[in-house]
């Protein structure tokens, strides 16, 4: 089983990725990990932050001479903006003059349930963790996942479809996924330039009067064997995984497979995917096909074939620079939500982390049905079983 687990702080010294159950042999390109980190980092309405920080891996165990060597992987992100929260956050008692409270807490975070939990005087330290800067290390560690499906010819990657009022209407070729993803500048992750033109004015708009705005990205998973996932009990099935992973991020308040939101208000003739077969296809997991893929590559929990499909809906920023009503914790008197740095638009570095989730779900999945302690005995294990299904 492939499991994860993050450590680290918001202003902390440092993010810490800890993943375990990748098999011995798979190939660790820290180039491209890095670029991941890059990736999450970018898009049209970022705050300061992202001006101060330079995401990059530092692997302190499970790799040796390029590849994982069936050893848990720690990977440390170091945070250059403690120098400036050192005295702030010091481990130790240090002075508590010096410590920045986070007085009065901000609707549609997690400052006052936080606080009332941990029995905090203030939200500082549920801010520390709750913030989505935690996603760099999920990034980190789903950077390692991707390499591990790509080993097996299966790639994750995302686009955004909606940003305020402004949607894509029209499906993305993957082709055209990839192409986005590729870029060495990113705006705002849109496959259609027209559409990225009217998500960048509805970013603009919320820029001018000191608000936030959000939308929806789209994960696929592309060459996804049929059969990954199971019906046979509920809390194995593939949907269902996918959906809490997804759902884990910060900021997303609702996720779609596939076109279930449509579904919903259609009739069953117009929702599911006719089956045909194409017998002899080349480079195929399976020779059954069809002509539309709207139940997003998953029927019963099951993988089906076709590309997985996840849609993940992204609430606007709760942090504003014209503060919402709240009140101080200390005297619990009237008073404006605190003010924390923060951007106005995350969609696209949503769907990166998104992309890391997905992966880390998928790679589990697949070590779970094919196993191996190596590469060649995973490989030997999934070439056999894509035989099988091309056979059947």
């Amino acid at each position: 089983m492939i499991r994860f687990s993050t450590a680290g702080e918001s202003h902390g010294e440092a993010l810490i990725a800890l993943v375990s159950g990748f098999p011995a042999g798979v190939p660790v390109d820290l180039d491209f990990v890095n670029r991941e980190l890059w990736r999450r980092q970018q898009g049209y309405g970022r705050g300061g932050r992202m001006k101060i920080e330079t995401d990059k891996a530092h692997v302190l165990s499970g790799v040796r001479h390029g590849k994982t060597i069936g050893s848990p992987i720690a990977i440390e992100i170091i945070n250059r903006d403690w120098k400036n929260w050192e005295e702030k956050l010091p481990v130790e008692a240090g002075d508590p003059a010096k410590h920045q409270v986070v007085a009065s807490p901000r609707p549609g975070h997690a400052d006052l349930a936080g606080a009332l939990k941990y029995n905090f005087p203030d939200a500082r330290y549920v801010l520390e963790r709750a913030s989505a800067r935690e996603t760099t290390a999920r990034v980190a560690a789903g950077g390692f996942a991707k390499l591990y499906l790509r080993a097996l010819g299966i790639e994750v990657l995302s686009h955004v479809i909606r940003v305020g009022r402004a949607e894509l209407c029209r499906a993305a070729a993957w082709e055209e996924i990839a192409a986005v993803a590729a870029k060495d500048e990113v705006v705002l992750g849109c496959v259609d330039p027209d559409t990225e033109d009217r998500m960048k004015e509805e970013v603009e708009e919320a820029a001018r009067t000191g608000d936030t705005v959000n939308g929806v990205f789209e994960v696929v998973v592309h060459n996804v064997p049929a059969g990954l996932g199971t019906y046979a009990n509920w809390d194995e099935r593939l949907d269902g995984l996918l959906a809490w992973a997804v759902m884990s991020l910060q900021a997303v308040k609702a996720v779609e497979i596939g076109r279930g939101v449509t579904a919903a208000e259609s009739f069953g003739s117009q929702v599911h995917d006719p089956i045909q077969y194409a017998a002899g296809d080349v480079g195929k997991p399976t020779r059954f096909t069809r002509p539309h893929n709207n139940a997003g590559g998953l029927e019963g929990g099951v993988s089906n074939g076709e590309d997985i499909v996840v849609r993940g809906y992204l609430k606007p920023i709760s942090t504003l620079r014209k503060p919402l009503e709240s009140v101080r914790f200390d005297t619990r008197e009237p008073t404006s939500a605190s003010y924390e740095r923060s951007d106005i638009c995350v969609v696209p570095a949503g769907g990166v982390a998104a992309e890391a989730m997905v992966a880390l779900t998928v790679a589990n999945v697949v070590q779970q049905k094919f196993g191996g302690d190596s590469l060649l005995e995973l490989k030997r294990n999934f070439d056999g079983y894509i035989e099988q299904i091309r056979r059947y």
